[in-house]
């Protein structure tokens, strides 16, 4: 009989996903050794290999391959009967892991943790901010309960809920504040600096400059909406940002905002999660909060 435990199988299942002993320890927090001398006496205890060991990285064997898909949807169950424990309760406590897309989290998440402190005093909130893709394969494979994003992202597998809108601005230098407001015609013709590719923000900037799919010469990548104004600041081109992250990313850069005639660009901000949720209930719950906070941000409230 071959023994195993559920330790040994998140061990793997971390070494798989980093590649690498030393990270795979630290997202574990534990030890290098330790979480080395777990898989091999699981690997052991198989009978053979999960993974080839190389100078700068691991990878996982053929049969490693097949083993980690199992061994996470063992854990994804593993996960929901502690959500069903956690969701038969009269108030949400414990672990809840939310995902947000960073051109939401400085300026919105400060205000939620807040809001859900209040409301479940009880609740471990953890966080993690990256982009929708990840966001959306994380929720599907169990790693996170829900995430804050931009909406459709059109997936069959997760609840879609809106939460808000809010438009976007045009940032420009200062000394072009008298300028009018160019139309999405003539951004096509200037340069432009939007977020690099990965980032759902980029693709709806593109989209409402009639660019999508496509690259002018003269568009530049920033890391992050603080960079980009920086970068306008400097006098190097002009972008759009959010409503949400204008009072803090504009202070500190020699910048105008304008807005658009005519009808605003726009997003639609909602969160998402798992159809099969245990929490759906919670969630839901969890959701108006978050709606509140939202329109309150947009409102100039400092709720």
């Amino acid at each position: 009989m071959i023994n195993m435990t559920l330790k040994q199988l998140r061990y793997v299942d971390a070494l798989a996903r980093q590649g690498h002993f030393g990270r795979a320890a630290d997202v574990s927090a534990v030890t290098q050794p330790a979480l080395s001398m777990q898989i091999r006496d699981l690997e052991a205890s198989l009978g053979t290999a999960l993974f080839e060991r190389g100078p700068r990285e691991v990878r996982l064997t053929e049969f490693g391959e097949t083993f980690v898909d199992r061994a996470r949807a063992i854990l994804r169950s593993v996960e929901e009967l502690e959500d069903l424990a956690r969701a038969a309760g009269e108030r949400l406590s414990g672990r809840l892991r939310i995902g947000v897309i960073p051109t939401i989290a400085p300026y919105f998440l400060p205000r939620v943790i807040g809001a859900l402190s209040r409301h479940y005093p009880e609740l471990d909130l953890q966080l993690r901010e990256t982009t929708t893709a990840k966001l959306l394969q994380e929720i599907a494979d169990g790693r996170l309960d829900t995430a804050i994003v931009a909406l459709p992202v059109s997936e069959p597998s997760l609840v879609e809920v809106p939460l808000f809108s809010e438009d976007f601005v045009l940032v420009r230098h200062r000394d072009e504040a008298h300028k009018p407001v160019p139309s999405r015609e003539m951004l096509r013709e200037m340069r432009l600096l939007l977020l690099e590719e990965g980032h759902c923000f980029r693709d709806q900037a593109l989209s409402f400059c009639d660019m999508a799919g496509a690259r002018p010469k003269e568009l530049l990548d920033g890391s992050s909406l603080a960079t980009l104004v920086q970068m306008v600041g400097a006098g190097i081109g002009v972008t759009l940002i959010p409503d949400m992250a204008v009072a803090v990313e504009t202070g500190s850069a020699p910048v105008a905002v304008s807005r658009f005639a005519g009808p605003q660009p726009s997003r639609t901000i909602g969160m998402v999660w798992r159809r099969t949720s245990p929490l759906t209930r919670q969630l839901q719950q969890i959701s108006e909060i978050v709606k509140d906070v939202g329109e309150a941000a947009l409102a100039g409230d400092s709720r």
